[in-house]
């Protein structure tokens, strides 16, 4: 015992804890992880204290956690990046639509954008798809064989879901071999 609270309690104080700090994660991985750790803590406190109510809501609530982790994780199999022009008007639309959040993220793109009318300089642009819905775009330019990554857009419920790791991990060879840069 310590400060005159029992091991047991000691433990639902910790899953309380966990479960109340993955509530301040801003990334959605991160908040299932701490989530799914705190109640099944939590879970197993609430079934040694004899609360079926409480390990109960908590086994829910880490078999759901791990459903929604097993998803991120199985996300990347359906993730692609598909070429296109900066001046098409759907890549237009949705840089217009995500405009303010895109500000916030990137405050200098809006003003960069107006270098992309230079045709030396041609944007090299990328819609992340997921299930053929847009999860992002991304527009780089050149700068000799260097690449400049002007945008590097996700939607955010795909954020913590990697389809970025797509462009920079297994489309990268790509980008060097049709753009020319070095290695």
């Amino acid at each position: 015992m310590l400060f005159n609270i029992s091991f047991l309690e000691w433990v639902g104080y910790l899953g309380s804890i966990i479960v109340a700090v993955s509530l301040t994660m801003s990334s959605i991985l991160k908040l299932r992880w701490y989530n799914l750790l705190g109640a099944a803590i939590f879970s197993f406190y609430g079934f040694a204290i004899g609360s079926l109510p409480v390990g109960l809501l908590n086994l829910f609530i880490v078999l759901a956690d791990a459903f929604y982790l097993f998803k991120i994780y199985s996300i990347n199999k359906s993730i692609i990046s598909v070429s296109a022009e900066f001046y098409d008007a759907y890549i237009q639309y949705f840089i217009d639509y995500h405009k303010k959040e895109i500000n916030f993220l990137f405050p200098d793109f809006i003003s960069q954008t107006l270098n992309f009318n230079d045709t030396d300089n041609k944007p090299i642009v990328f819609l992340l798809l997921r299930n053929a819905l847009v999860a992002g775009v991304f527009v780089a330019t050149r700068n000799g064989d260097k690449l400049i990554v002007n945008l590097d857009f996700l939607l955010a419920e795909y954020r913590d879901c990697k389809p970025n790791e797509l462009l920079y991990k297994k489309d990268i060879q790509q980008l060097y071999k049709n753009y020319k840069f070095g290695i």
